[in-house]
């Protein structure tokens, strides 16, 4: 059984405190990595949370950055220590965006434009199974059934009533149509879509094609924010090979901004609702 320890989050937090510590020291990553006679990207790595940080890590680092207050270092080597729990994904073995989800796990709410396809937070099984086999043809069926258990998992957040995320997602109008599996599926996944839209921490708004070129055609992106306030918000963009995450202020700031033409260019809540069960019922034709 995973703890409730989220290490992702507390990889994140531990990294952002090192970070302060070597700048207030006035040191770059270079000079702490040649101190500790380390790559400069193991330093990058451990200061972004990319990568676990081990006891040892922390006991040097406090050292080069001449830490005094024993119950900072203490407090430190603690969360280095929680970083190292495994989350509840873990049961599912070596899953390829597990990063992603550790975050997504502890957000409080999640922006997410998808051009495509159905956000996978709102997708049923057979839709998400028919993507997924789909998107990865060479995948095993007991590898793409690990993934469509990942999903399913991923949706309690949404599904839950004890602090659920709040979800917003603007779908450009081709996932409406982009037959994934068959006609009855899109059906149900459409008539799905427009259920949970009516949850209160669900807002569905859909982008029509008559709105032509719009801050979204570059590809989806998810914008995650947390509760607390030491955890700084992340844009989130999937690749195929590698994801990227992004955390630098300006940056969440121009796809936060990228996002409110989107919200203002696509249908309100109600015609979005409207629209979508319109389209589910072309498919049942």
């Amino acid at each position: 059984m995973a703890s409730n320890v989220n290490p992702t989050v507390r990889r994140r937090r531990l990294g952002q405190e090192l970070r302060r510590l070597r700048e207030q020291k006035g040191m770059t990553a270079e000079e702490v990595a040649e101190r500790l006679l380390v790559s400069q990207s193991k330093i990058s790595r451990l200061e972004n949370g990319r990568r676990s940080i081990s006891q040892r890590d922390v006991r040097d680092l406090c050292g080069v950055y001449e830490v005094e207050d024993q119950r900072m270092v203490d407090s430190l080597m603690e969360m280095a220590k929680d970083s190292r729990q495994q989350g509840w994904w873990h049961a599912f073995g070596d899953v390829p965006y597990s990063v992603y989800i550790g975050l997504e796990t502890d957000a409080a709410s999640l922006r997410a434009f998808e051009s495509q396809i159905i956000p996978g937070l709102l997708q049923t099984r057979p839709y998400a199974e028919a993507l997924i086999q789909g998107a990865l043809p060479e995948t095993s069926t007991d590898d793409v059934e690990k993934r469509v258990q990942v999903r399913l998992r991923r949706q309690e957040r949404v599904s839950t009533d004890d602090n659920p995320l709040r979800l917003w997602a603007v779908i450009d109008e081709a996932a409406l149509h982009r037959v994934v599996s068959n006609r009855l599926v899109m059906r149900e996944q459409l008539e799905h879509l427009a259920e949970m839209s009516q949850l209160p921490h669900v807002t569905v708004q859909v982008l029509p094609y008559e709105v032509g070129a719009h801050p979204g055609l570059n590809g989806q992106y998810a914008i995650l924010e947390f509760p607390d306030a030491a955890d700084s918000s992340v844009v989130y963009i999937e690749g195929v090979t590698s994801d990227l995450y992004l955390e630098k202020a300006p940056d969440v700031q121009k796809y936060s901004v990228m996002y409110e033409h989107l919200r203002a260019q696509a249908l309100n809540v109600d015609q979005s609702r409207q629209f979508i069960l319109n389209v589910a019922k072309e498919y049942a034709r």
